[in-house]
């Protein structure tokens, strides 16, 4: 006879937490490696040295606090490892890296769906990144600000200074001039007065 107190099923151990943590971001850590990377493959062996990163670190992690966070903060100083040993920054002359960022939604043509991207490899690299985890990643400021390593009104300044200089660069005055998406929706926050925080 069974106890009553028995679990039906096995109590996960904090190592089977950790794991299925790091395998269920990793489709977000893949989309923020391309967006820095440009390049698929770079952005896969990035992605896999970021997670045998946190693996052998993963004592180092405390339990109950934002694993996304970190993890995408590995994901972003492996990065920058690589590109300062490299000592060059990523090349989009011919919007390659721009391209693969999203897929338009169905409600924007294509047209305006390459203009921003075309728009968005014309911001700076730290102002894109901030946006795009804001934005396009569903992080809050202040996990964005975690993540690039900055206090959180650098990133809302990042943001804010991307988010207006891709409504310059594309004409936008208002929610009106734009179609819907989750890039383009980053933008219009900015140029309808809304904000996440």
């Amino acid at each position: 006879m069974t106890s009553l107190l028995a679990p039906s099923r096995p109590v996960p151990s904090d190592a089977d937490v950790f794991r299925e943590g790091m395998i269920a971001e990793m489709p977000n850590l893949r989309a923020f490696a391309i967006s820095l990377c440009g390049n698929v493959d770079r952005a896969d062996d990035l992605v896999q040295e970021t997670l045998l990163k946190a693996w052998s670190s993963a004592d180092r992690f405390e339990a109950g606090t934002n694993l996304r966070a970190w993890l995408f903060t590995i994901l972003r100083n492996t990065y920058f490892s690589i590109h300062r040993r490299r000592g060059r920054e990523v090349q989009d002359s011919d919007g390659l890296h721009a391209n693969r960022i999203a897929t338009a939604a169905p409600q924007e043509s294509a047209m305006e769906m390459q203009e921003f991207r075309v728009a968005l490899t014309k911001i700076s690299e730290e102002h894109r990144e901030a946006l795009l985890l804001v934005g396009a990643s569903g992080f809050s400021y202040e996990e964005a600000a975690e993540v690039c390593g900055v206090a959180v009104g650098t990133v809302k300044s990042r943001v804010n200074r991307a988010r207006a200089k891709l409504a310059e660069l594309l004409g936008i005055d208002g929610p009106k001039d734009i179609g819907s998406g989750p890039l383009s929706d980053a933008v219009v926050k900015r140029s309808a007065g809304g904000s996440r925080g």
